[in-house]
């Protein structure tokens, strides 16, 4: 807040610097050469301080005593316009202008480029959409200050505290239906992603005195073209952003580590991480166990972030991105170095997913160390457990995607009896053939196409595949002969296949644009109807008790999530409201996971359920599963600020590796 004072005040030497900092505030892990911590191991060294800004840095006295970034107009860095003639106070009012104008800015910030622009013209962000091949999926968007969020978002005490604390992530809170923001920034979600400025650039872009009036709210997204990761210099972004971009404001203090903004949802009025990054990573979580040794873990294809581990304190980096893609491979390698470095923590082993085919794991095996294969599910079980510092073992209930099993076929819905030196399989949702294979992930009709075949045969199943819109009739005939065939086709228990399943059906996503986006949209067409809720016929719930769970020939009891896709399909073909079956598949879904859970306790004894994987973003289904297993007795435990989705995947592994390391031999029971 001084700086901010500072920063606007006429009469102080750094009026209008765009690069004003503090003790309290300013870059750190996103400069940093090596440690210790010293301006000449930071990329602020290109920067020799002048006698003013020399003569605050050696005074014990001075709110800027040893603050390695100290600069000023007259030895800071300097903004400019890339590729253009245009620096300091007319390259600022030049983004300015073409942000107050309707136009695209990419502007480097202390952790890589966003892209910005004005939030409530609905024809800019249709723009910003189409170059940077974004149809739906939402923008984040800052505010001015907080009166500007709060006019567009419901903000309470607690959020208020973050949105406006020291760490300045996105939070996702409930849209104000007379906020200004265009509808085309968050088009299929009640929640919009706002954050308030947190470097002085930022503030500038606001407020500079120049005669122009820019927007109090502004897109900023990253900077990167669709799948790969923020740009961090000025020759990605030349490459990657000029097509994108009417204009790109840099600067020339260099960006060591990338660090993508943090989001995070709010639940129960607490966070609820999202995404783990920029104001919270690398900050270590610390477990009570005794474990000695040190490890690195790759983390998820999806989503990625990876772990150092070293005894006790396990180290979550920033985000990454999706390893499917080659620059991201490329990010993470360096950052992997970058932070081993800097950690001073030279891994003994590599811990990794258990899928052979997965670019992670292809990584993980080229480092030349001792490989340590974690299931997938296992993991996100054991970081929501280190979150908690809980030492288990627990009843773990493991609902996404994807996930390589110990079986060799595909999980996403799972019931584990768990701990860090192991885990057990104890149930899972019903499996079903699933053909396509990436192609089922991002088309939603493929899986319902596959369950209409296995619960109504054939002939029947493309007639009712046609009646509901999913698809022609040869794609439904294909799609059931390559499960009849096995050609292309795995079984799985993916619970988030079967939400991809239940969106086709009620015809809210047929095909996704961006991963998740069948789930978001089953979700907000389920939220309007929750308080009509009491006035809709159940959809098939749970059984009437744990033995009249079937079982599957390994011994585990199955959810008859079958059953509860039929109910939904019998009853939308007979006319029911799209959104009521939205919220009715949602509580007849919680309903089995906490009947899951009452047979895992009678088999185990154990009374605590430890929830992950990104099915579990969803707030509705959370609150519902969460709400029926405390009616039931369970203590519940669920992440809060390491992300329940692939974001969180590494902590599990490294978790799982250090107890490898303490105590050889004692690995996954199956």
């Amino acid at each position: 807040d001084r700086c901010r004072a500072e920063l606007f005040d006429r009469v102080d030497r750094r009026y209008l610097h765009p690069f004003i900092n503090c003790t309290a505030c300013g870059p750190r892990l996103t400069i940093l050469d090596a440690m210790p911590y010293d301006r000449e191991r930071t990329s602020m060294k290109s920067f020799p301080m002048c006698d003013d800004c020399a003569a605050e840095y050696h005074d014990p006295a001075s709110r800027r005593y040893d603050v390695q970034p100290v600069c000023c107009h007259d030895c800071g860095p300097r903004v400019r316009v890339l590729d253009g003639e245009a620096a300091d106070a007319a390259a600022i009012t030049e983004a300015r202008r073409i942000l107050a104008t309707g136009g695209i800015v990419a502007v480097k910030g202390i952790g890589g480029f966003h892209l910005a622009c004005d939030a409530t013209n609905e024809a800019t962000v249709a723009r910003l959409r189409e170059r940077k091949h974004r149809p739906v999926k939402p923008f984040a968007v800052m505010a001015r200050d907080l009166a500007a969020a709060t006019r567009e978002v419901v903000v309470s005490a607690a959020a208020e505290a973050i949105l406006d604390g020291p760490q300045k992530p996105i939070l996702l809170l409930p849209r104000r239906a007379e906020g200004r923001i265009a509808a085309a920034v968050a088009p299929i979600s009640p929640k919009l992603g706002v954050m308030l400025p947190y470097t002085p650039l930022h503030l500038l872009l606001f407020d500079y005195p120049d005669g122009l009036t820019v927007p109090d709210c502004l897109v900023m997204t990253s900077g990167n073209p669709s799948g790969a990761p923020i740009c961090r210099t000025d020759g990605e972004a030349r490459q990657a952003l000029a097509g994108i971009a009417d204009l790109i404001l840099t600067h020339d203090r260099r960006i060591r580590v990338r660090a993508d903004d943090t989001v995070m949802d709010f639940l129960d009025d607490a966070p609820y991480m999202v995404r783990r990054s920029r104001g919270y990573a690398p900050l270590p979580v610390m477990v009570a166990a005794d474990f000695r040794g040190t490890a690195l873990a790759i983390g998820g294809e999806l989503k990625n972030t990876f772990c150092l581990a070293k005894d006790t304190l396990f180290y979550p980096s920033a985000y990454v991105g999706d390893l499917g893609d080659v620059r991201t491979a490329a990010a993470f390698s360096e950052t992997v170095e970058r932070m081993e470095t800097l950690l001073e923590i030279t891994p003994e082993i590599v811990a990794c997913d258990l899928h052979p085919r997965y670019r992670s794991r292809k990584i993980a095996a080229a480092m030349g160390r001792p490989l340590f294969p974690v299931q997938h599910h296992y993991a996100h079980i054991l970081s929501c457990l280190a979150e908690n510092d809980f030492s288990g073992p627990v009843i773990g209930v493991a609902f996404d995607g994807t996930g390589y099993g110990t079986d060799n076929t595909i999980w996403g819905g799972e019931f584990l009896r768990a701990e860090a030196r192991g885990f057990q399989r104890l149930g899972s949702i019903a499996p079903f053939p699933l053909a396509g294979g990436d192609r089922a992930a991002e088309e939603g009709w493929r899986p319902a196409a596959n369950l209409l075949h296995q619960l109504f045969g054939e002939t029947e199943a493309i007639r009712l595949g046609q009646t509901l819109g999913l698809a022609e009739e040869k794609a439904l005939a294909m799609q059931g002969w390559m499960a009849a065939q096995g050609i292309n086709c795995v079984t799985t228990t993916s619970a988030g296949r079967l939400f991809d399943a239940v969106s086709a059906v009620l015809g809210l996503c047929r095909a996704v644009t961006f991963e998740g986006e069948a789930a978001i949209r089953l979700e907000a067409a389920a939220l309007p109807a929750e308080e009509k809720a009491s006035s809709h016929a159940p959809a098939a719930g749970a059984p009437d008790g744990p033995a009249d769970f079937v079982r599957a020939a390994d011994g585990r009891f199955l959810l008859p999530t079958d059953a509860l896709f039929q109910s939904v399909v019998e009853r939308r073909l007979s006319g029911e409201d799209a959104g009521a079956l939205a919220f009715d598949f949602h509580a007849g879904l919680a309903a089995q996971i906490v009947a899951g859970c009452v047979a895992a306790r009678e088999e185990t004894g154990l009374s605590t359920v430890a929830l992950s994987g990104g099915v579990f973003q969803n707030e509705l289904l959370l609150r519902l599963v969460e709400q029926g297993l405390q009616r039931e007795g369970f203590r519940v435990l669920r992440h809060h600020l390491i992300p329940p989705n692939d974001g969180g995947l590494a902590l599990g592994q490294a978790v799982a590796a250090m107890a490898s390391l303490s105590d050889a031999g004692m690995h996954c029971a199956d």
